[in-house]
């Protein structure tokens, strides 16, 4: 794996959390937290049966540099590409695949939108 592979920019974004004034809080919109070069990796996609339709799901496997930034990505969040506007909705946290601690993947997918 080289960085000349790194050819996305993406946008990772944390939906943002307030108070509600009643000692509860309020989960509002996505705001980005940072931005890094990513690989992005197209898997065989499938089709769900969601609410009695049909839906195709595209995966794809992320691929970026290991950070303190990246390390902290989870289900919650989600990842915007810059140039395309593509939502890529993280569906598993990042793995350390060559235990390197140089790369780490993710699985994201697109066509569904999830609310985590």
């Amino acid at each position: 794996m080289t960085a000349g592979n790194l050819r996305s920019k993406l946008h990772f974004q944390q939906r943002g959390q307030s108070d509600d004034g009643y000692g509860g809080t309020v989960v509002g919109e996505y705001s980005t937290v940072f931005t890094d070069a990513a690989e992005i990796i197209p898997r065989m996609g499938t089709e769900t049966v969601i609410a009695s339709r049909l839906q195709g799901v595209q995966p794809f496997t992320i691929r970026v540099r290991s950070s303190t930034q990246t390390r902290e990505l989870d289900a919650t969040w989600r990842a915007l590409d810059a140039r395309t506007t593509t939502v890529y909705s993280i569906v598993s946290p990042p793995t350390n695949l060559d235990q390197k601690n140089a790369y780490i993947e993710m699985l994201a997918t697109t066509g569904v939108q999830t609310d985590a």
